[in-house]
């Protein structure tokens, strides 16, 4: 990699003197981040879910008890409408719980590790990338919008 070190632009250029384990470490770093936000959407979507699937209990126990079923509705009301699917927690407070702890400590420390070791700037790995496969010249491998 050390002997592609152009990029697409001056924001994603690779600052002196940056090496290429840490240029791919930071890389690295950036794509476990993008992980972690994937987990958080899939979180929320959970959290939706359950969200959802508590509401259509709701349902469920008027349906049972017009059809008779007062002993089952009773059930499926007590025991999970508006249960906690941990602990004292609803959906919502695993979510807080999530986003002020390892959520926000994950994109601080990513955030560290670039403004330290690259002045701030973001997927210098990939824009070198980029820059080593696209093909200059050609429609659609432009390095940027204004090329």
């Amino acid at each position: 990699m050390e002997a592609t070190r152009a990029s697409v632009d001056e924001l994603h250029s690779r600052p002196d003197p940056l090496d290429d384990a840490t240029v791919e470490g930071l890389g690295e770093l950036s794509k476990a981040l993008e992980t972690i936000h994937r987990v958080r959407g899939h979180l929320y979507a959970a959290h939706q879910l359950v969200g959802g699937a508590d509401l259509t209990l709701d349902r469920v126990v008027e349906l049972l008890r017009q059809a008779g079923h007062d002993e089952v509705a009773d059930r499926v009301e007590r025991e999970l409408l508006g249960r906690n699917v941990l602990p004292g927690r609803w959906t919502f407070q695993i979510m807080e719980e999530f986003d002020d702890g390892y959520y926000a400590a994950f994109q601080e420390v990513e955030r560290y590790a670039r403004d330290k070791l690259a002045g701030g700037r973001r997927h210098i790995y990939e824009a070198e990338m980029k820059e080593r496969r696209r093909t200059h010249g050609m429609p659609g491998h432009e390095a940027t919008p204004q090329e």
